[in-house]
């Protein structure tokens, strides 16, 4: 049986993911977030899946909820204060392999008109890029997805996977489609080791997401 962490249980890719890892029969999930009982109700009678109250800024609570897991998701990779708990609460638990949900532009890889919109749409990058830094010096086999725009919808869920160090061109994808591939490498964790790559929507370079 394979034990996975999701830290920030209740966001909105994790809506997405926790049926999709339901549907893997090897695995005990751990359903972390602030009021994760309350919040999570609907999961509390099933005997594959653990509620766990937590903040991700309490190293004790991050420990607790990590105890002989073996794949941790956390869902978002913005923070860099809770990035470098959730590395000790790793390290300190003997779990080596992490999934992050971050953004793009966090190597200036986002070209042309999309970057520039992008960039004035961001602001300041100087947090976000510190915080994948603890990511990337951290010396666990992470897989840091650098997702593009967000949006909701079942009939889009089609992804293209964008390697570090190549540019970034599309603009948006589905949260739809960033949880099956989350949910893939989680059945497949030998896959994207220790990378940080980009995930989008194919034939969607455009110089802003649609739903802008």
């Amino acid at each position: 049986m394979k034990k996975i962490i999701l830290l920030g249980a209740t966001s909105n890719i994790s809506k997405f993911l926790i049926p999709e890892l339901l549907k893997q029969t090897d695995v005990q999930l751990v359903l972390f977030a602030r009021h994760a009982t309350s919040r999570l109700k609907e999961y509390t009678n099933m005997t594959n899946v653990s509620l766990v109250d937590g903040n991700w800024n309490h190293v004790e609570d991050l420990k607790r909820a990590l105890t002989d897991g073996d794949i941790v998701y956390l869902a978002t990779g913005h923070f860099t204060t809770a990035n470098q708990n959730v590395v000790q609460a790793m390290k300190s638990t003997h779990v080596e392999r992490l999934i992050v949900a971050g953004g793009l532009g966090i190597y200036d890889e986002v070209v042309g008109d999309f970057g520039r919109w992008n960039a004035r749409m961001m602001g300041d990058y100087t947090e976000i890029k510190r915080a994948a830094k603890v990511i990337d010096d951290s010396d666990l086999n992470y897989t840091f997805l650098r997702m593009a725009w967000l949006y909701n919808d079942v009939h889009h869920a089609d992804y293209k996977v964008i390697p570090q160090g190549t540019d970034f061109k599309d603009t948006q994808v589905t949260r739809q489609a960033v949880a099956s591939l989350i949910a893939r490498i989680m059945q497949n964790p030998e896959l994207y080791q220790r990378a940080s790559i980009g995930v989008a929507e194919p034939n969607t370079a455009w110089s802003k997401p649609s739903f802008y």
